[in-house]
């Protein structure tokens, strides 16, 4: 199976390839970046597609043409709910239900959504009317949070301890527990709450897994121990923000994605690069600070996706992930501060270059027996296969 690439992978070997001095041939990108001089061709064939140099049907045209089909066939549905819906109503003897009818069609691969916003209904009843009738225990919560409404709206100040007496004496007793569930879920709070802290000063966020490395950066096999981190310099637009994951066994850098804004997407899109460049990489450990990004719900649903495991160093502790430091220590000297850059476009160039062609296959390194990360993956890879 020929091995897969991100499209911001792509996008940056396109774009060094189109702005490549005379005396640079394709195989020559093709061997720093490694990846087949065919398919580096075949990249050029598209992208002279997409701009207009060569006939052929662009990426564009292909989505206008799926959207095409999709609304194609919604509206083949919108008209079958209609035809069914008239022929429904207009028998005399039957009741008025639109529920059950509603029903029928999703039976016939007809999606709720769709007929449920033709018919002009709300799902939410139609739901409830799927399910079974109200239990015993939603009656009770009911007329538990009634008189906790009740009591919240006659005092805005009391909190939910004292919205819990007050439902007591109107004959509504529950636990303490049970009325600050109530509350929470309807946001009857206090008047006098606190207030949540905002902008700068604020406290760090707890950490969302446990320090599984301690400053033991060493791994026995590839996607053993990956390492992650973001760092951002200037340009005449604006930042430009770098989130790079690296494999501790080779110190390779297997995914990255660079973007204008420091998002939960950045760690996500580079964590998903190094995941399709990598293959299965269950039990994986991935070691980040903990910032935001890092910290944040669609990271942690990434990382379950794939089957890695999370680990995080302490707040302040620069040392906690010194091998990422050290890498972006080596781009701030060697990219980054050479000179001032002009365009977020210009510094990408610059980092994908340096990382791909400089760092990874020409820049040799003592702790790896004075191999580059491409060399000793590609030695001990072999090894492995010959003991196995």
């Amino acid at each position: 199976m020929p091995p897969r690439f991100p499209k911001e992978f792509r996008d940056d070997v396109v774009r060094i390839a189109l702005e490549r001095g005379p005396d640079v041939t394709l195989a020559q990108i093709a061997r720093d970046f490694g990846i087949h001089v065919g398919t580096l061709d075949k990249w050029l064939r598209e992208e002279r597609v997409e701009a207009g140099l060569k006939p052929g049907v662009t990426r564009s045209e292909n989505a206008e043409l799926r959207e095409l089909r999709k609304r194609n066939k919604l509206l083949e549905q919108e008209v079958e709910v209609l035809r069914r819906a008239a022929a429904y109503l207009s028998q005399a003897h039957l009741p008025k239900r639109l529920y059950p009818l509603v029903t029928e069609l999703a039976e016939d691969g007809i999606p709720v959504q769709v007929s449920c916003r033709v018919l002009k209904l709300s799902r939410q009843p139609f739901y409830r009317w799927l399910r079974s009738p109200v239990t015993e225990r939603e009656i009770v919560q009911a007329y538990r949070a009634n008189a906790l409404y009740d009591a919240h709206i006659e005092d805005p100040e009391f909190g939910y301890r004292f919205l819990a007496d007050e439902a007591r004496i109107l004959g509504e007793p529950m636990p303490d527990r049970t009325a600050w569930k109530l509350c929470r879920d309807q946001g009857w709070w206090s008047a006098f709450g606190k207030k949540k802290a905002r902008g700068k000063g604020r406290k760090p966020g707890p950490p969302v897994h446990d320090d599984l490395v301690q400053r033991e950066f060493v791994a026995a096999a590839p996607n053993e121990l990956w390492l992650s981190d973001i760092t951002e310099h200037w340009t005449s637009e604006g930042k430009l923000y770098l989130c790079a994951v690296r494999d501790v066994f080779s110190n390779r850098i297997v995914g990255y994605s660079i973007d204008s804004r420091m998002q939960s997407s950045l760690a996500v899109a580079a964590v998903n690069n190094a995941v399709l460049r990598r293959g299965s990489v269950a039990g994986c450990v991935l070691h980040t600070d903990r910032g935001s990004q890092f910290r944040s719900r669609k990271l942690q649903r990434t990382l379950t996706s794939h089957g890695m495991v999370g680990s995080m160093g302490r707040v302040g502790a620069a040392g906690d992930n010194a091998a990422m430091e050290s890498f972006f220590s080596l781009l701030q000297k060697n990219v980054l501060n050479r000179r001032s850059w002009a365009t977020r476009d210009e510094l990408r160039l610059a980092i994908v270059t340096w990382i791909e062609r400089t760092y990874h296959r020409r820049r040799r390194q003592a702790r790896l027996g004075r191999l580059t990360p491409v060399e000793y993956e590609a030695i001990m890879n072999k090894q492995v296969a010959l003991a196995a």
